[in-house]
């Protein structure tokens, strides 16, 4: 078993907040392996009838636990989940309660309950660039064609079957499950649609044509896709200027693997990986606990990646690049003529220690992205 410090950090800095800990992320990106790897826990699969059966009567189990932790793996598969957690919120609060699912916890009808104050939520996500020595993945390229997925990551060589499987198991298991939807073929194509242009401007309209699929229903599966952690929308920053873009948001599949699956990718060039190297910093900032994650582009297509708003002024910037080189500020340089105050990062795939440099005027601070998350904490 691998063992993640940085994800057992996030559980350990959650549970002082609150009691509850629902630990999401999409479907086989290692939330049940973590679960397990939790010492001094009693560890529960929901999916099991007899585990169903223990826990009908939620406060006579909370009082035979022994352990300080108890861990209910897919609890949305249980009857009445809302009822079990705010039990053992209220009831035992001493208890430190991990409950695992691969969407928000009120996406369905079974959570009549949103534990609003009761719990925190740390959303997991793919293998980061700071943990691939730990898994054994000595080159990026790597990471970034296989993704971020462990078992796609371990495997002795790329498998597609590996992708096409994950999507049936994440429409059986997942959509399926938790909002009945039954146009399978419509809902994959336009997945499907979404990987390829991953990283790009999202148009739904032209997503509709393109899948033949009406508007509204396109709509409603972004919306499924975004609770089920599978895509990530990510807004455009203003704050009024007039010739800012303000409406157009980008949309980033969850997985560089299921992206390269999707485009038909073996094996990647250089500006390949500059286009993926963009959802692996994506990933350390939601690692990060970023509340607010955006872009920003003006009228003339001059662009930054991500702005992080910090504090009532300032604005942090983080530009993704490959080669860290080859970074021009023509975007970076307009954005601050609009908002001045704030940090400015470049995140680059390097193993050193992270430096700053001064081009074009501006303060920058080329950093990995581990050296970014801590940075932003």
């Amino acid at each position: 078993m691998i063992a993640r410090p940085l994800w057992m950090e996030r559980l350990v800095l959650a549970w002082k907040q609150a009691s509850v800990v629902w630990l999401t992320g999409p479907r086989r990106v290692g939330k049940t392996v973590l679960a397990q790897s939790i010492p001094d826990s009693e560890f529960l699969n929901c999916d099991l009838p007899s585990v169903a059966e223990r826990l009908r009567d939620p406060e006579s189990f909370y009082r035979a636990v022994r352990k300080p932790v108890v861990i209910f793996d897919e609890v949305h598969q249980l009857p009445d989940p809302s009822r079990l957690l705010k039990i053992g919120a209220d009831e035992f609060p001493r208890l430190r309660i991990l409950a695992t699912g691969s969407s928000t916890l009120a996406a369905t009808q079974k959570f009549r309950d949103s534990l609003t104050g009761r719990k925190r939520m740390v959303q997991l996500v793919p293998v980061l660039h700071e943990e691939l020595m730990a898994f054994g993945v000595a080159d990026t390229r790597e990471r970034l064609l296989r993704g971020g997925l462990p078992p796609a990551l371990l495997s002795e060589e790329r498998n597609a079957e590996f992708y096409a499987e994950w999507q049936d198991s994440y429409f059986a298991r997942d959509v399926q499950e938790l909002f009945r939807l039954e146009k399978r073929a419509g809902f994959l194509r336009v997945l499907e649609l979404l990987l390829r242009q991953s990283g790009g401007m999202l148009d739904v309209t032209k997503l509709a044509a393109e899948s033949q699929i009406s508007r509204p229903t396109v709509t409603y599966w972004l919306e499924v896709y975004q609770i089920t952690h599978v895509a990530h929308l990510v807004r455009p920053f203003s704050a009024g200027g007039r010739r800012e873009i303000v409406a157009q948001p980008k949309v980033f599949g969850f997985d560089t693997g299921l992206v390269c699956h999707a485009r038909g990718w073996d094996q990647l060039r250089s500006e390949d990986c500059g286009a993926l190297w963009e959802h692996l910093v994506l990933d350390s900032l939601i690692a990060a606990g970023v509340p607010k994650i955006h872009f920003w582009r003006d009228k003339q297509q001059r662009e930054v990646d991500f702005v992080v708003p910090r504090g009532r002024d300032a604005i942090d910037v983080i530009e993704c690049k490959w080669q860290p080189e080859a970074f021009e500020t023509r975007g970076l340089a307009v954005f601050r003529e609009h908002y001045p105050k704030g940090r400015n990062f470049v995140v680059s795939p390097r193993s050193g220690p992270g430096y700053e440099r001064v081009q074009a005027g501006l303060k920058i601070s080329v950093v990995s992205p581990s050296e970014l998350r801590r940075a932003l904490v």
